[in-house]
């Protein structure tokens, strides 16, 4: 059977801008992860957290190496099928919320389910999941309010939710408590914790934070471009 996620000898580069040698961002990275764990990958800023993380998302490619999902190669999928499987199979959380601030919490949170055609049943389908999710994280009574009338805490709860309106099979999350007060921090983070085993999401969030990186399941560290599994 097919790993979940696997990454075998990843490694990325970028041109410099002043003619010399290519930039090493990754460095031969091989990872492994199975469906519904949780992962952190730490590390201080400039580690190449983040450029891991969009190559796992079908954001970025890598200069060599493989990424597969459920055994099939990304690398071998155009621009559409990679759109399609952002769209369908994963949940992207930010450090910005990303909200319109002209839209109410619940239209913000429906926006991914627009992306193509519905039936009047999937609309349905989709604005009652959106309910119960915004019920779970204690924000059902602010459905109808506009991003400017909520915390930092409540609306990266709304861009959780958002993550998670298409069910997603992998939830990816870049320093998703990097602008939140401590408080709302550890909300947050007791929150994805919780909903990895609800929802049955495979979790990877990348973060500069210790605490947060405590709480998965496993921990992985970053640095100069080369990961280590933390035991």
């Amino acid at each position: 059977m097919p790993s979940f996620l696997k990454l075998q000898d990843v490694a990325k580069s970028y041109e410099s801008i002043e003619d010399g040698p290519p930039v090493r961002v990754l460095d031969s990275i091989s990872l492994e992860i199975g469906e519904g764990e949780s992962v952190a990958i730490a590390g201080p800023s400039g580690s190449g957290k983040s450029t891991l993380l969009n190559i796992i998302g079908g954001l970025d490619r890598p200069s060599s190496g493989q990424v597969s999902f459920r055994g099939e190669d990304l690398g071998k999928w155009n621009e559409k099928e990679l759109a399609e499987f952002r769209h369908r199979r994963l949940g992207f959380i930010f450090q910005a919320h990303h909200l319109l601030p002209q839209c109410s919490v619940v239209e913000n949170v429906l926006l991914p389910t627009l992306a193509g055609p519905q039936t009047a049943a999937e609309r349905e389908s989709a604005f009652e999941r959106a309910g119960r999710l915004l019920d779970r994280v204690g924000l059902g009574a602010r459905r109808d309010h506009r991003p400017g009338q909520l915390s930092g805490g409540e609306r990266q709860r709304v861009a959780v939710v958002r993550a998670l309106i298409c069910q997603p099979q992998l939830l990816l999350a870049d320093e998703p408590t990097g602008a939140l007060d401590r408080a709302s921090a550890e909300g947050l983070a007791r929150l994805l914790v919780e909903l990895n085993a609800e929802e049955r999401v495979t979790l990877i969030l990348v973060t500069h934070a210790p605490e947060l990186a405590a709480k998965m399941g496993r921990r992985c560290q970053m640095l100069d471009g080369r990961l280590e599994e933390q035991r």
